[in-house]
C-alpha cells in the first residue's frame, strides 16, 4: 500500500467512470456512424500503451483491494460498491490474467491507430470499447454491440484482425473502468477512516472530560481536514446523537460547508447518490466480464466480417470454390473450428499484406487439378 507522509494511504490521480449518457440500441447503432465519421487514423504505429496502462490498472486495483480489506479487518463500514470489489476481486485477477495472456507484446501495435481525439495513438477499437462501455454503464448488451459496430462498418470497414481484438478490448476497457471506480472508493475509504479518527478522539474526550472537547475541535480545525461528502458524511454519521457536548464539532462542520453555500444534508444526499452509481458501475462491470467468457466470438466475427458475408450472399456452385488461401472454404472446413479457420485467415492476410476489402475478390474455380484465380 503507498503511504504518504503522514503515513496515510495515498490518494490516486481520480478520474471519471466511464460513464456517459445510456444508449439504447437504437441510439449505439446511430453513434457507431457518427464515431466512425469522428475517427481519423494515424498513419505510423505507435509505441504500445495498453500492456502499460494494464499492469498500473492491476496495481491500483490491488492497492484499493487491500485498503478495503484493512477496513473490514478494522471492523469499519464499508460501501456497497466496495463490497461488491472484494467478493468479485478473484474473478478480477482471474480477467487481467486473461488479458495478459490475449494481449502479447507488440500485439495492439498492429492495430490501426487513432491520430485525434482523447484516445489518439491507441487502437481504433479499443475506443470502440470504451464508447461501448461508457454508454452501456458497464453493461456489455450483445445485441447492441452488434449493431454498434456494424454501423461503424457502413461509414469506415474494420479490419479482420480488429473484430477478433473486440473482446479484448472489452475486457481492457471493464478493466479499466474497474479502476477508476475503485479510485474513487479508494479516495472515500482514506477520508472516511480520516473522519473515524476524529470520532473516536472526539466520542472518547467528551466521555472522560467533556470540557476538554473544544481543543480536539481545534486540533481538527489546524489540520484542516477534507470537506468532502465521504468525510463528512461519516463524520456525521458517527456523532449525530451523541452527547449535547458532540453537537459542537458538528456545529463547526456546518460552518465550514456554510462558507461553500452547502449543508450537511446536501453533501450526504450527493454521497447516497454516488455510492448507488457506483454501486451500479461495479456491478455491471464484474457482470460484463463473466458475460465475455460466455460469449460466441465466432459467430459474432463472422456476422460482422465483410468476407463472411459477401461468401453468405453469394454461395459457391457445386463446383465451385471460395479461396481465403491457404484455408479452402469447402466441406473440410465446415468440419475444423471455425475459431481457428478464422486465426488463420487473419494469419494469412497479415502475411501477405493483404486488405480486408481484397479478399473479398478472390474466387478461384477449381475442375480437376486446374485451378484459375481472378483478382
Amino acid at each position: 500500500m503507498r503511504l504518504g507522509g503522514s503515513g496515510m494511504p495515498q490518494k490516486y490521480t481520480e478520474e471519471p467512470p466511464l460513464r456517459s449518457e445510456l444508449f439504447s440500441a437504437d441510439q449505439m447503432e446511430q453513434h457507431g456512424k457518427i464515431l466512425a465519421a469522428s475517427h481519423t487514423l494515424a498513419p505510423r504505429h505507435a509505441p504500445d500503451q495498453l500492456l502499460t496502462r494494464l499492469a498500473a490498472n492491476e496495481a491500483i486495483l490491488i492497492d484499493v483491494s487491500n485498503l478495503l480489506m484493512a477496513a473490514v479487518a478494522a471492523n469499519h463500514q464499508i460501501t456497497p460498491a466496495s463490497e461488491w470489489l472484494l467478493d468479485n476481486f478473484y474473478l478480477i485477477e482471474e480477467q487481467i490474467r486473461t488479458a495478459k495472456r490475449h494481449l502479447p507484446k507488440g500485439y495492439s501495435r498492429e492495430l490501426p491507430r487513432l491520430a485525434h481525439g482523447p484516445s489518439a495513438g491507441l487502437p481504433r477499437v479499443y475506443d470502440l470499447a470504451l464508447e461501448t462501455i461508457a454508454h452501456g454503464d458497464g453493461r456489455v448488451d450483445p445485441d447492441s454491440l452488434s449493431r454498434f459496430v456494424a454501423a461503424y462498418q457502413t461509414v469506415a470497414a474494420l479490419k479482420l484482425g480488429e473484430l477478433w481484438a473486440i473482446p479484448i478490448m472489452l475486457r481492457l476497457a471493464l478493466i479499466e473502468n474497474l479502476r477508476r471506480v475503485a479510485t474513487r472508493i479508494s479516495a472515500g475509504r482514506i477520508d472516511r477512516d480520516l473522519a473515524d479518527e476524529w470520532a473516536d478522539r472526539m466520542i472518547e474526550v467528551a466521555d472522560k472530560d467533556p470540557k476538554s472537547l473544544i481543543l480536539v475541535i481545534a486540533d481538527m480545525a489546524r489540520s484542516s481536514p477534507p470537506m468532502t461528502t465521504p468525510f463528512v458524511a461519516e463524520f456525521t454519521r458517527r456523532l449525530q446523537g451523541q452527547s449535547a457536548a458532540l453537537a459542537l464539532p458538528l456545529t463547526w462542520i456546518e460552518q465550514q460547508l456554510a462558507e461553500s453555500e452547502l449543508t450537511i444534508e446536501q453533501l450526504v444526499q450527493t454521497g447516497n447518490q454516488i455510492q448507488a452509481a457506483d454501486q451500479v458501475s461495479i456491478s455491471n462491470s464484474i457482470s460484463s466480464l463473466r458475460f465475455l467468457g460466455a460469449m460466441d466470438w465466432c459467430d459474432f466475427v463472422e456476422s460482422q466480417s465483410l468476407v463472411e458475408r459477401t461468401l453468405r450472399a453469394d454461395p459457391p456452385e457445386p463446383t465451385t470454390r471460395w479461396i481465403l488461401p491457404p484455408v479452402i472454404v469447402t466441406a473440410t472446413l465446415l468440419k475444423e473450428s471455425r475459431s481457428r479457420a478464422a486465426c488463420r485467415k487473419a494469419r494469412w492476410r497479415r502475411e501477405h499484406s493483404c486488405s480486408h476489402t481484397k479478399v473479398l475478390s478472390t474466387k478461384a474455380v477449381m475442375t480437376g487439378r486446374r485451378m484459375s484465380v481472378f483478382i
